[in-house]
């Protein structure tokens, strides 16, 4: 499908759109380097522990508030204790470029992110049916894809269940979604290795995924 048919833009739902191909291949580079760079200070990316025991398959860092199930924190608390890297002022305005394209100018403008969580996905890691709920405001998430694809599932806001609707996100992709559908059920059921992308400094079988937002605190 990817190389017989242009990706275009689509509207998922209402308040949730996709724009494939977004980040152009040296805004990749720099993303992937610049996390290379976050997870080599500290502790850097560890498997969150759930309440219930289980460990996320899923490796994550945080960048201006330190996310843990199911909370945030100014410091590393299920790690060192040191204090939460910052946000960077040019991936908040990334950030703010992609709700502007997304949505319109008005709703960049508006737009003051003041964290990211960056995933690392590697093999059959996978991430549930699952509604960011840490945050106080509802201020669109904003997603950027990097490395080989995976299949994303964009749910509903009353359940994880049916009805969902399963899209591709390939390196560069842009995903955002707020509105009325900020708090969707959403998750990453497998990933995609055949679409790799390693000349941007990723594996073949590598996703990294930054979603920069407003946490409200």
């Amino acid at each position: 499908m990817l190389e017989l048919f242009p990706r275009l833009r689509r509207d998922i739902a209402p308040g949730v759109v996709h724009l494939p191909d977004w980040l152009d291949e040296p805004w990749q580079r720099r993303l992937v380097r610049a996390v290379r760079e976050w997870a080599a200070i500290g502790p850097g990316p560890r498997y969150p522990r759930l309440p219930g025991g289980a460990v996320m398959s899923v490796a994550s860092l945080h960048l201006g508030w330190h996310w843990l199930p199911y909370r945030y924190s100014a410091t590393r608390d299920d790690q060192d204790g040191s204090p939460a890297l910052p946000l960077p002022r040019w991936l908040a305005d990334l950030g703010a470029r992609a709700v502007a394209e997304a949505y319109d100018e008005k709703a960049g403008a508006a737009y003051r992110p003041d964290s990211a969580g960056v995933n690392f996905y590697r093999g059959d890691a996978r991430l549930g049916m699952h509604v960011d709920r840490e945050e106080l405001v509802d201020d669109p998430l904003v997603s950027f894809s990097l490395g080989t694809a995976c299949v994303f599932r964009v749910g509903n806001t009353k359940n994880p269940g049916r009805p969902y609707t399963d899209i591709e996100l390939h390196s560069g992709d842009l995903l955002v979604f707020g509105k009325q559908n900020r708090r969707i059920y959403h998750g990453v059921p497998r990933l995609l290795p055949k679409y790799g992308n390693p000349q941007i400094g990723t594996a073949q079988d590598e996703r990294i995924n930054v979603t920069v937002r407003v946490s409200g605190l």
